[in-house]
């Protein structure tokens, strides 16, 4: 009896190590196969796209909303001079109708970058150009952004002439515009972005056939 008891306590051993064994690979072989589809290069967790949240941004938004706060900026500020300075009702109307879409949108884009713990462009002191004083970015060589140079003479001007250098200007800086917009189409992630880059291709592409228009071109 000395001699059995050890021998079945023995197996009993065994037997309990070998059903834990087929336990364990039979959890295993499950947890596995549960989650092929978010390991997996191919399942659904895979992309990006799909698991982010609502609402996120990449560095092409925040780039689009650095350069077009100021770049609305200059054109709120062309414009604000065409009140006094034009002789053409046109484009004192064209000038009102630009103030009236760039400064709400200046607005949005701040709080865009605020919201992103961004640094919104700011002028500085003395600085009518409508650059930023933010380190590392040269809005000098922005799409259609006009020079200190070239908007000193703007001030300097009026009646026709003032008509003539503001619609020609105007051109240009809408055209950089555009540039910059559809990089945001392009490349850009937050959806409302996108959209306001739309509507500035749609409005600033109007507003371009119609300065042209003005200026004997179309």
């Amino acid at each position: 009896m000395k001699t059995t008891r050890p021998v079945l306590r023995r197996l009993a051993l065994v037997s309990a190590a070998a059903a834990s064994a087929v336990l364990l690979a039979a959890c295993g072989g499950n947890d596995s196969a549960g989650h092929t589809g978010h390991n997996s290069p191919s399942g659904p967790a895979a992309s990006p796209r799909a698991s982010a949240p609502s609402g996120a941004h990449n560095a092409a938004d925040v780039a689009f909303a650095k350069g077009m706060i100021p770049h609305h900026r200059q054109a709120v500020e062309m414009a604000g001079l065409a009140a006094t300075r034009a002789a053409s009702s046109q484009v004192k109307e064209l000038a009102t109708t630009i103030m009236k879409a760039q400064g709400p949108e200046i607005t949005t884009m701040s709080g865009w970058l605020t919201a992103w713990g961004e640094q919104v462009p700011g002028k500085t002191s003395g600085d009518h150009s409508g650059m930023t004083a933010i380190p590392g970015m040269d809005h000098s060589a922005m799409p259609g952004m006009m020079g200190a140079k070239e908007m000193d003479a703007l001030k300097k001007k009026s009646g026709k002439e003032f008509d003539a250098s503001f619609l020609e200007m105007m051109v240009a800086h809408h055209r950089g515009a555009l540039r910059m917009a559809g990089t945001e189409k392009a490349e850009g992630a937050y959806g409302p972005a996108k959209t306001l880059a739309e509507s500035v291709i749609k409005g600033q592409n109007a507003e371009i056939t119609r300065m042209n228009k003005l200026l004997g071109k179309g």
